[in-house]
């Protein structure tokens, strides 16, 4: 990082100053510093190396939780199935998982899903029909029914 940092500046000082500074010659440098230049940069080049691939697999990351978002969308609405999305999601691995926000969005829209396919979610659809007066009479048939097995004589 040092030496690319003395590379830009160094350049720049040097047209300030218009070359009034003496400065030694490639062949005129010890073999130490050109030793430690050359460390610098392998360094440099491996911190290069090494944020690069993080941002890959971040990268990749990101697309597998993209092509499980459209995966997921595409089971609920039974859509055919993308081969690139499933790829995606081999590729990252094990560890794909859905953002927390998502996957809320998702268990709620899941519930809602199964409310509606609910008896009761079904009978709120039809117009004119007061849900809890049914629950009230469908509770007072229940009730009737346990006292008449309560007075059978039978049983």
């Amino acid at each position: 990082m040092a030496f690319m940092v003395k590379h830009v500046v160094g350049g720049q000082l040097k047209n300030l100053t218009g070359g009034l500074t003496e400065e030694k010659s490639e062949g005129e440098k010890s073999e130490g510093a050109a030793k430690m230049t050359q460390e610098e940069f392998e360094q440099y080049e491996q911190q290069l190396e090494e944020e690069k691939r993080e941002r890959e697999a971040h990268f990749a990351q990101k697309k597998a939780e993209r092509a499980t978002v459209r995966s997921h969308f595409r089971e609920k609405y039974r859509l055919p199935k993308n081969e690139l999305d499933e790829t995606q999601i081999q590729q990252a691995g094990d560890d794909v998982v859905l953002p927390t926000e998502l996957a809320k969005m998702i268990a709620e829209d899941n519930q809602e899903e199964e409310h509606k396919q609910s008896v009761l979610g079904q009978l709120s659809n039809i117009q004119n029909v007061d849900i809890d007066q049914l629950k009230d009479k469908a509770q007072a048939t229940l009730e009737d029914l346990k006292k008449q097995t309560e007075k059978c004589s039978l049983m």
